[in-house]
């Protein structure tokens, strides 16, 4: 359980800390990182698979219509959570990334009501009311909606929706959705420095290996997270899952100094307040479920 719980939070900490890794490529347009991380990642992913003999498990994904066609609308959607992430990082917008995962529970929440028919427990439909609330309060006081949080939230709340159903490891999931946008990503990358406003001429060869190393720094922490979860109770690995927005939090406020408007101070009251409700839910759930086993067990 150790092992699975360090390999969960070294997840969490990582994508907690990549806004200032994505803030040294701020140089390069935004989708010209999108597209190469795609084409890294391909390539990354593509030599783990190929040295662990696991392409069989590739070849069989891609002969099913059905997982294929459900693993390239999940890479469509990945595609736009990197790609608002990676554009709210160099536009100065971290806090709004970091608002959109403190958000993402509660979009599963309504995704798993209104998609999948859950039903949901008091506490639960409280977290939802008290964040909606807060979206509603900042657009009637300031007439601003949380546009990019929804989109990197949205685009990956249902991201994981498309992925309930796959049948598939994470390594072979990555690479088949990312094999699926490489064709685009390769032509946008060659229009790009066709144009003079990619990487070739504009950066040095530090710039060359941090584009190199958008392959690992998406991969390792999906790996991580594969091989954590399924050590670690799930109840554990949702608590963690708060070590991400917070250390964005901090990277954008603390280090690169983005403003914590009243909009903002709102927006995250209310989430905030929402997710105690939300992991007492959880808590509460996974407390009744221990108590259950242990009335069986007798």
């Amino acid at each position: 359980m150790k092992k699975g719980l360090l390999c969960v939070l070294a997840c969490y900490v990582i994508w907690g800390l990549l806004p200032g890794y994505w803030k040294l490529m701020s140089s390069l347009d935004s989708f010209y990182i999108l597209a190469t991380r795609i084409l890294w990642s391909l390539i990354f992913v593509g030599l783990i698979l190929l040295v662990s003999k696991r392409m069989d498990r590739v070849r069989a994904a891609f002969c099913d219509r059905r997982e294929l066609l459900r693993l390239s609308l999940a890479g469509v959607l990945i595609c736009i959570n990197w790609g608002a992430f990676i554009w709210a990082v160099n536009s100065g917008h971290i806090l709004d990334s970091s608002l959109a995962y403190y958000m993402n529970p509660i979009l599963t929440i309504l995704i798993g009501t209104f998609v999948f028919h859950e039903k949901l427990t008091r506490l639960q439909w409280v977290a939802v009311g008290i964040t909606l609330m807060g979206i509603v309060a900042a657009v009637v006081r300031f007439g601003q909606i949380p546009w990019l949080a929804l989109v990197i939230g949205g685009a990956f709340a249902l991201y994981g929706a498309v992925k309930k159903g796959c049948r598939v490891d994470a390594g072979t999931s990555l690479f088949l959705e990312t094999l699926v946008l490489a064709p685009a990503s390769l032509a946008f990358v060659l229009w790009s420095e066709w144009n003079g406003t990619g990487a070739v001429g504009n950066v040095g060869p530090g710039g060359f290996a941090l584009l190199a190393s958008t392959g690992i720094a998406t991969s390792v922490p999906l790996l991580f997270y594969a091989k954590g979860i399924v050590l670690t109770p799930y109840t554990t690995a949702g608590i963690l899952m708060y070590v991400n927005p917070t250390l964005q939090f901090i990277v954008g406020a603390l280090f690169f100094h983005e403003q914590f408007t009243t909009t903002y101070a709102i927006l995250f009251g209310f989430v905030w307040t929402g997710l105690v409700f939300y992991v007492a839910s959880d808590l509460l759930a996974h407390r009744a479920q221990r108590k259950n086993q242990q009335l069986e067990e007798q």
